[in-house]
């Protein structure tokens, strides 16, 4: 019984603290590119296929070429779009820009003198892609997904023992495996955070049938 107590006493520690999800850092790291990806990273996100020339094709300038390429790798690589599409390191457009036989990068600088031409662009990699709003709940494709991942989201933090940042980290990745932009830091924070307790007190609470 002092066992069974003891974990009790744990499990309410872990809720008392499942809202404290993610440091200043780890946020400007999910949001942002605070560092140059890796070698494979490059490769994995930021390598063209026949499909993404088809879709960057559509654009004839070399420096709307290379945005698009840009902006695809991002949102493969992030799970959104940037504000700026342009804040990405240097070396992501050389490789970028090597790959569509682009031999002056800093053309790309021009892609923001049209500032609509980067959202009319985020919007047909959207549909290009298949991907979908967070929280898109009007579409048979985005109801689905959310229930998904919803599930997911449950059952990870049932069957794992991992804290709110392991858990938050868990959704980024599924919801960029299926394609579903980010939305706010703060918006899944507070999910993850009200998962994990409600899994908490769901352990919280069979232990303590246990004890009785």
């Amino acid at each position: 019984m002092i066992v069974a107590l003891t974990v009790i006493s744990d499990i309410s520690t872990v809720v008392t603290h499942a809202c404290g999800v993610l440091s200043d850092d780890q946020v400007r790291a999910h949001t942002a590119f605070e560092e140059l990806p890796s070698m494979s990273d490059l490769e994995k996100f930021f390598f063209l296929d026949a499909f993404d020339r088809d879709v960057i094709a559509k654009s004839r300038q070399d420096s709307h070429r290379l945005g698009v390429a840009v902006q695809i790798g991002t949102v493969r690589f992030k799970g959104l779009f940037l504000e700026d599409p342009l804040a990405v390191p240097w070396p992501v457009v050389d490789y970028l820009a090597e790959q569509l036989g682009i031999g002056d990068p800093s053309q790309v600088k021009r892609y923001g003198e049209r500032l609509k031409t980067a959202d009319e662009h985020a919007w047909m990699i959207r549909d290009a892609y298949g991907y979908h709003d967070f929280d898109d709940h009007e579409s048979w494709e985005g109801r689905v997904l959310a229930k998904r991942f919803r599930t997911f989201l449950h059952g990870r933090a049932w069957t794992h023992a991992e804290g709110p940042t392991a858990l938050f980290d868990q959704s980024v990745a599924w919801l960029r495996r299926h394609r579903v932009l980010l939305p706010g830091v703060t918006v899944l924070e507070r999910l993850v955070a009200s998962v994990r307790e409600q899994a908490d007190e769901r352990l919280y609470a069979t232990v303590a049938r246990q004890v009785e």
